[in-house]
């Protein structure tokens, strides 16, 4: 992990300013600021039910989460206002905690359905069933999966690999991962690991990775750490964060005041 004390960032690729963010009336976020530069990893902790997914899916654009007030900036564009494809056209990519489950959509069809909407992802048929076969041996995947239904019948580990193999095949400016390691045994942790890896080094796209568990931080070269309570981020560091985290939890953290990206 590389230390990094530096926090201001001026040229951030994504820019959150006071955003507040409420669903079904109730206000989750609170005035939240948070900076991401271009090929950064940024690691956003906290507790159960602090707010981190809200501010995942806030940033992706999901229509259940609205915004209060603040806003969302994405290589040097306001987004705070435009839908969820048009900020993943935008390059933003989100992993779901939970991948749902599409009866009817093959898994090989929607992977070349959200390819053909990116022009500078379009390739020939047979080049996308060789990438697409390329991906798969390299997370580990049977091949067969890419001719069952979407999800249906997948179990969590290789829920966790088609999102891998989604942000490999989409290269991502920013890719927001939420709880990706949640439910994984230690083999298919290895592999998202690996995934993630593979998407640093060869797409150099940005991370938020969602987590209130040290885990999968262990595999991930993390640049930055912002931790989450009660919807406010209460503090921003470097990696050392995440040991102090592993000795005292977030309980040190309750009792903070907000503080700016």
């Amino acid at each position: 992990m590389s230390e990094t004390t530096n926090l201001n960032h001026s040229n951030a690729l994504l820019e959150v300013r006071d955003l507040s963010i409420s669903v079904e009336d109730a206000e989750i976020l609170h005035h939240v600021d948070l900076d991401v530069d271009a090929g950064q990893c940024l690691v956003l902790m906290g507790p159960n039910g602090a707010g981190k997914t809200t501010l995942g899916h806030a940033i992706m654009g999901d229509a259940a989460y609205t915004v209060d007030g603040g806003t969302i900036d994405f290589d040097g564009e306001d987004l705070t206002d435009l839908s969820a494809d048009k900020r993943a056209l935008a390059g933003i990519f989100l992993s779901y905690q939970a991948p749902v489950e599409i009866p009817g959509v093959p898994l090989y069809s929607f992977l070349r359905t959200i390819c053909q909407k990116r022009p500078e992802l379009k390739m020939s048929a047979r080049q996308f069933r060789q990438r697409v076969r390329e991906l798969a041996a390299e997370l580990d995947m049977d091949p067969g999966y890419l001719t069952r239904e979407l999800n249906v019948g997948f179990s969590g580990g290789e829920k966790k690999k088609v999102e891998m193999l989604q942000l490999l095949l989409l290269q991502p400016k920013l890719a927001i991962l939420d709880e990706t390691d949640s439910g994984l045994d230690v083999d298919a942790l290895a592999i998202v690991s690996k995934g993630i890896e593979t998407y640093r080094r060869e797409c150099k796209g940005a991370l938020i990775i969602i987590t209130h568990n040290t885990r999968i931080l262990e595999r991930v070269e993390v640049d930055r750490v912002a931790v989450m309570v009660d919807g406010r981020i209460v503090e921003h560091g470097g990696p050392s964060l995440i040991a102090d985290i592993d000795e005292r939890g977030f309980e040190a953290f309750e009792a903070r005041e907000p503080k700016e990206a």
